[in-house]
């Protein structure tokens, strides 16, 4: 079966200088969920945002069989849905009813059918109660229901998490933790957070220095680079960028 994503010899070079990505490798099968680890600037977020176009390095990237270069980019975008660290980045319109309405409207779709999808993306995520209220208003939580939402309006075939957990409470993770099992999409999801990972994903890839160190299940991982004591002592957010 042909992988959802396959990335070869994956290079990119800031304006600046500094190369953040220096030849990776992956492969993301179909129903996978994968947690991206790694201390802050090892490229993991850089790695995510080749994923769907926003930047291009040099090295091969393929989204469902479809080559991330700028003719397929509107095709490859509707495949991946990324979701921000910041959900307040996704969330801009009056009411969270219209935020999630714009992807959908943005793909073509009319405004009944936008709608539609909407709807069904905050009843996936249970905040179809706060369909009529301003975005700013919500939780952090809520918020971020609503940025996933977002993005499952527009059917993704890929989920891109970046640092999901920041701002949430340990209900706030739990409850994030129940929605994303309940979806069938593929996911990546990039956190320094060992319980989140060991809840969701079954494989972990470990970034440093712009390269993949180590890949394979979460807990062999996690207890590699010694991650619970890491991110509790804080080192994982030392590293520059």
């Amino acid at each position: 079966m042909e992988p959802l994503i396959e990335v070869r010899g994956l290079r990119f070079r800031y304006e600046d200088g500094t190369l953040a990505l220096d030849g990776v490798d992956f492969v993301l099968g179909a129903g996978e969920t994968v947690a991206l680890l790694g201390p802050n600037g090892s490229g993991k977020t850089t790695f995510v945002l080749h994923l769907n176009g926003l930047l291009a390095g040099e090295g091969f990237v393929s989204v469902c069989g479809l080559p991330v270069k700028k003719p397929n980019l509107p095709a490859v975008r509707r495949r991946v849905g990324l979701v921000f660290q910041d959900a307040d980045e996704q969330l801009f319109m009056p009411t969270v009813l219209e935020d999630v309405c714009y992807g959908p409207l943005n793909l073509g779709l009319s405004p009944e059918e936008a709608r539609a999808a909407a709807e069904w993306a905050l009843a996936q995520v249970g905040i179809a109660h706060a369909r009529d209220k301003a975005p700013y208003h919500l939780s952090a939580g809520e918020k971020r229901r609503v940025a996933l939402a977002g993005v499952l309006a527009m059917r993704p075939e890929i989920l891109v998490l970046d640092e999901p957990t920041t701002f949430l409470d340990p209900p706030g993770r739990r409850a994030l933790v129940e929605v994303l099992s309940g979806l069938p999409q593929a996911k990546l999801i990039i956190t320094h957070d060992a319980w989140f990972a060991r809840a969701l994903a079954t494989r972990a890839v470990f970034f440093e220095q712009g390269r993949v160190v180590c890949d394979g299940l979460v807990d062999v991982v996690l207890a590699h680079y010694q991650w619970d004591l890491a991110a509790r002592s804080g080192s994982v957010l030392d590293s520059a960028g």
